[in-house]
């Protein structure tokens, strides 16, 4: 065995740019790195993904002998790499609310679109339940709030990757939906008993094992019932090895999340966390952001690997797994596919989400008042926020009528301005970002709901903004602030389009 050859193959690395840079290349060469992250940094346009990857699968294979796995978080809605000229297809919430076959639709093209490109592994579909409302860094990016609806529907999504011939991940095992805390922030923690945990969280990830999914990405939360070391699942041997590979039966590949996020880089460190996480059990460290950190981890692992620290023959069996798995993927040819009508059913699929609360809509009338918050970035999971416009000004090209932005969370003055700038019109429509952690926004709603002008609140990320929908206002749910989302809202907003979607969320009484 080539020692650095195997402990590049354990790793997946990032680089910063739209082109591979010096760093980069002298990382593949001398420490023989295997494997490739994409981000939205990465990402320029669909003939420059495509250029890219090409180079990527030159370059490592030149360097390593074998394909990389090239991989991206393309889970869709509030979580997109791609670039605006690509398709990027509605997230799990909402291809929920959409019904029928969206999720094997939306997996579907989303494979074919990565293919086409030179992507050959989706860190996708979210299996978390998102139990948790003040959930914030999961949300609208989960399938639901039911661990039925959720497996149902995410496996769909993983079948429709797999026909598209990408790798799918199931993540973040064993689940991050019972969170209050973002773990690319600090260091959550579920505290439930096992029962609790096999009745909700455990659930999908059964019922993804046993449809033969090949990855699962794991969490870097802390589970004290099933860890009584202050571990997080990441690097858990209890937790990988012991619960995922031995009880539930996985014989895929165990990937961890960005080892660079501050739930390890903060309380454990990257590198040390990266070895921890190979000897419990992982099959792939990912150090998404830092080449020399890349580069202290294949140090590090080469050199427990030759003193013993880490099982030679687990080494080996992870080997064998990277191998089996990049025989089926990494070697696959474009999917098949006509790009314009993936485009337009990825249209039609997000235009099918959007979900009516308290209806019927009020009449704009001929002085409409558009207000609410910017496009904002809601946690470091999301894509950065891009050119979009905001909500208001959006709206009054489009429609007509009068503006005024806000803040994310507006202070009383800010709110007492709104108000006096809507006395007078026909309706007001604001729209929220995340209204239900935000104290601001949720009084700028009240205010507005006092005035007794027909209103309408529209959630552009999470839909338990709606359950602050102020005596007679109607909502809508619409799952991202993005501009796709705003071109599709504008018929409906003005009563041009009837809603066909539906809150999927069960223990939520909206």
């Amino acid at each position: 065995m080539d020692i650095r050859y195997a402990v590049g193959q354990r790793i997946m690395a990032g680089f910063p740019g739209t082109e591979i840079d010096e760093e980069f290349r002298a990382l593949i060469h001398d420490y023989k790195i295997g494997n490739v992250i994409l981000f939205r940094r990465n990402v320029e346009s669909r003939a420059q993904l495509a250029r890219l990857c090409g180079e990527l699968k030159e370059l490592i294979f030149s360097e390593t002998g074998a394909q990389p796995f090239i991989a991206i978080d393309q889970e869709g809605g509030v979580v997109t790499r791609l670039s605006d000229d690509m398709i990027n297809t509605p997230g799990g919430m909402a291809l929920s609310a959409a019904g029928g076959d969206a999720p094997y639709r939306a997996g579907y093209i989303t494979a074919c679109e990565l293919s086409r490109a030179g992507v050959n592994f989706n860190l996708a579909p979210v299996l978390d339940v998102n139990s948790n409302p003040d959930n914030p860094v999961i949300g609208v990016r989960s399938f639901g709030d039911d661990p039925e609806k959720v497996l149902e529907n995410a496996l769909m999504f993983l079948k429709g990757t797999l026909d598209g011939g990408v790798m799918a991940c199931g993540k973040h095992f064993p689940g991050h939906g019972d969170t209050a805390v973002d773990s690319h922030l600090g260091l959550p923690a579920v505290g439930k008993a096992r029962a609790e945990l096999d009745s909700c969280e455990l659930r999908p990830f059964r019922a993804a094992i046993k449809a033969g999914i090949p990855a699962i990405m794991t969490s870097h939360v802390l589970f004290p019932q099933l860890e009584p070391e202050r571990l997080p699942a990441t690097m858990s041997r209890r937790i990988l090895t012991g619960l995922l590979r031995d009880e539930l039966g996985f014989g895929g590949i165990i990937i961890s999340d960005c080892m660079e996020m501050q739930a390890i880089a903060k309380y454990y460190g990257t590198v040390n966390g990266a070895a921890a996480s190979i000897a419990a059990g992982a099959d792939l460290v990912c150090i998404s952001h830092t080449a020399s950190l890349a580069r202290e981890t294949a140090v590090r692992l080469r050199s427990e690997l030759e003193g013993g620290v880490i099982d030679g023959r687990e080494f080996e069996a992870a080997l064998c797994r990277i191998e089996a798995a990049k025989r089926r993927f990494a070697s696959a040819g474009p999917a098949p596919g006509d790009v314009e009508a993936d485009a337009a059913e990825a249209e039609r699929l997000l235009e099918n989400s959007f979900a009516l609360v308290h209806g019927p809509l009020p009449k704009l009338g001929a002085k409409p008042f558009f207000t609410g918050c910017g496009p904002v970035r809601a946690n470091l999971a999301s894509s950065r926020v891009r050119e979009t416009p905001a909500f208001a000004e959006y709206m009054v090209s489009a429609i007509g009528g009068s503006s005024l932005v806000t803040s994310d969370d507006p202070d009383s003055g800010a709110t007492a301005g709104v108000v006096s700038a809507a006395a007078g019109s026909s309706c007001i429509a604001v729209c929220t970002c995340n209204a239900s952690l935000k104290t601001g926004q949720l009084a700028l709603l009240r205010e507005l709901g006092g005035l007794n002008i027909p209103l309408m609140v529209i959630a552009l990320r999470g839909p338990y903004d709606l359950l602050h929908l102020p005596a007679g206002a109607a909502g809508i749910a619409a799952w991202e602030y993005t501009p796709r989302v705003l071109s599709a809202l504008v018929p409906f907003i003005k009563g041009e389009r009837e809603f066909t979607g539906s809150i999927p969320l069960v223990h939520t009484a909206f």
